[in-house]
């Protein structure tokens, strides 16, 4: 009889190891999932405040470089942005780590275009228009820091992942505009797409959010 209940005492105990581990897990796997929730939150947030500061920056633009701040030609378009033609339905089946990786080389693409616009600006501009380059600075500030936000996600989903160097910045390309009013409706392209870009980076870390809700 001591025997048999030592063994039962033994298998208790073993059992109620498995269970806790089993406890563990489960609270870490949702202190994890807490963790991610909240980190695609906090980009959903910074994601709209960009998308004010660009606005912003978009009226100025208008006023200052074009002359018109109801100035509006969606006839313009720039091969070397992301394209912002969106099929709903493949949208909404993307998976989240090929959403995240779309995510991170557009926001790249449009830091390296107002890189371009801003070094330029600050070549070109006096007197008040002087300020656009600073506020496409804070803009670029924005943008970094979403793109180390979508990298630390990314990381960990795939441990694997490393944030890949920034390339080269080239000033000047074939694709340069060839007179004074090319070069200023090309920053407003730039801050135009960037605009409608920011919206749709808004839905994609909202849905993210959403389907690691409890």
């Amino acid at each position: 009889m001591a025997g048999w209940a030592l063994a039962q005492s033994m298998i208790l105990w073993q059992q109620g190891l498995l269970l806790l581990g089993i406890l563990n897990f489960v609270e870490s796997s949702s202190t994890s999932t807490l963790l991610q929730r909240c980190s695609y939150k906090n980009s959903f947030r910074l994601t709209r405040s960009t998308r004010t500061r660009v606005q912003q920056l978009l009226w100025k633009y208008k006023e200052q470089q074009l002359g018109d701040v109801e100035f509006d030609d969606r006839g313009w378009q720039l091969s070397d942005l992301p394209s912002l033609s969106t099929d709903f339905s493949g949208w909404l089946q993307l998976a989240d780590w090929d959403r995240l990786h779309a995510a991170f080389w557009d926001m790249q693409s449009y830091w390296i275009m107002l890189e371009r616009k801003r070094t330029q600006l600050e070549r070109e501009v006096k007197g008040q228009a002087a300020t656009l380059p600073q506020s496409i600075k804070h803009i670029q500030l924005d943008l970094r820091d979403l793109m180390s936000q979508v990298s630390s996600q990314m990381r960990f989903m795939r441990n694997s992942w490393i944030k890949p160097t920034p390339p080269a910045l080239h000033l000047t390309s074939q694709g340069s505009p060839k007179t004074v009013w090319d070069s200023r409706v090309e920053g407003f392209i730039i801050l135009r797409d960037l605009n409608l870009y920011l919206t749709k980076l808004a839905r994609d870390f909202l849905i993210l959010a959403l389907k690691t809700q409890p």
